[in-house]
């Protein structure tokens, strides 16, 4: 990330908590196992698009995600939320809102 300053990161991604990390760890297994793609989970960068260019998930993957992380986290993701755009965005821009949301 040539050009880009720490404070920079931290400004459009926040803080990088051990919380959070591990929260983009569980759910990066997530859905590498729900989706049964074929790489490690680790391998998923939390800052890139999940749709599209990034990892190049679909619609389909996006519910059989918010089913997989309604079930784990105890929450409803639902499809009419005005946020899912936002939600869903990253992996990252998702563990956020799972830590936030969780009741399990």
């Amino acid at each position: 990330m040539s050009g880009t300053s720490e404070s920079t990161l931290t400004e459009t991604f926040g803080t990088e908590t051990p919380g959070l990390l591990a929260q983009r760890s569980e759910l990066a297994a997530l859905i590498v196992s729900t989706l049964s793609l074929d790489m490690p989970a680790d391998q998923i960068d939390p800052h890139a698009p999940l749709f599209g260019e990034g990892l190049g998930l679909d619609s389909i993957d996006a519910l059989e995600i918010a089913l997989a992380v309604s079930r784990a986290y105890g929450f409803e993701l639902r499809s009419d939320d005005q946020q899912n755009q936002r939600i869903f965005h990253s992996l990252d821009s998702l563990a956020r809102h799972v830590a936030e949301h969780r009741t399990t």
